[in-house]
């Protein structure tokens, strides 16, 4: 009896270290983090498109540093455009991650996921002039509406049987929206307005509401389970502490408000 104890000790502690061992990183291993200019989630200094390390901001990228921190991971960080580019990169790079990524029935399946950062509401916006009166998506069929290229929202009306006009920006939906080439303006609230703001742009105007999405920090699929797991742990910690993640911008808590750890 007393050698099957100390057998079955033994045995215990193995599996302990050997679940220690696997879970072990790589030694210096680091993921490559990329995002886009999507304010107030994630933005470079004054609006730019291209932004390095600290100089990135946004209430998505504050909880992103958090939780890297908090897991004991180490990044780096680029913000730079298009969307496309950069989302095309982490599917195709092991050893990237994107964020603010919604998370879709098209690339469930494509990335591994940290979430929710953040959420948001997306939305048809119409030009001043625009008489456009909708009650449901269907009745947008047969309109040019614009999307960014691999965005959730354009997932989304291609999944409800729309085709979208891509556009590597938003920047670029929003000319084509002022200029008449496009009906409607597909994108995220609040995000739609800081562009309208920035460049000037006076009477868009929000016609129907679709529906609200989370963002998410999506990595290739080749990322080793141990850091997924680590990044979602700190993040439910950080989930749990309630408004964690928007102390330097209390005006934005509402777009954390009701994110729940999965």
């Amino acid at each position: 009896m007393g050698m099957s104890r100390i057998a079955f000790l033994s045995f215990s502690v193995l599996l302990v270290l050997s679940g220690a061992a696997r879970a072990e990183l790589p030694k210096n291993y680091q993921i490559i983090l990329q995002t886009d200019n999507f304010p107030p989630f994630n933005m470079g200094p004054n609006h730019k498109n291209f932004a390095r390390g600290d100089e990135v901001l946004g209430i998505a990228t504050d909880t992103v540093r958090e939780i890297f921190k908090r897991a004991g991971i180490d990044y780096s960080l680029t913000l730079r455009s298009p969307w496309d580019r950069i989302y095309s990169q982490t599917l195709a790079d092991a050893g990237h991650g994107l964020f603010s990524v919604t998370r879709t029935v098209q690339n469930e399946g494509q990335f591994k996921w940290v979430g929710p950062l953040a959420r948001y509401e997306s939305v048809l916006l119409a030009a001043a002039d625009t008489r456009v009166d909708l009650s449901t998506l269907m009745q947008a069929k047969g309109l040019q509406i614009g999307v960014q290229k691999s965005s959730g929202v354009s997932q989304y009306l291609e999944s409800q049987g729309l085709r979208p006009t891509d556009s590597l920006s938003e920047e670029e939906n929003l000319r084509k929206l002022l200029s008449g080439r496009l009906d409607l303006w597909a994108t995220a609230d609040p995000v739609w307005r800081y562009h309208v703001r920035e460049h000037g742009a006076e009477g868009i105007k929000p016609v129907l509401n679709l529906r609200a999405e989370d963002l998410y920090l999506a990595l290739h699929k080749d990322t080793p389970d141990e850091a997924v797991e680590r990044l979602q742990r700190a993040l439910n910690e950080v989930i749990g502490e309630g408004y964690a993640g928007c102390s330097k911008t209390p005006d934005l808590c509402y777009l954390i408000r009701d994110r729940k750890a999965p």
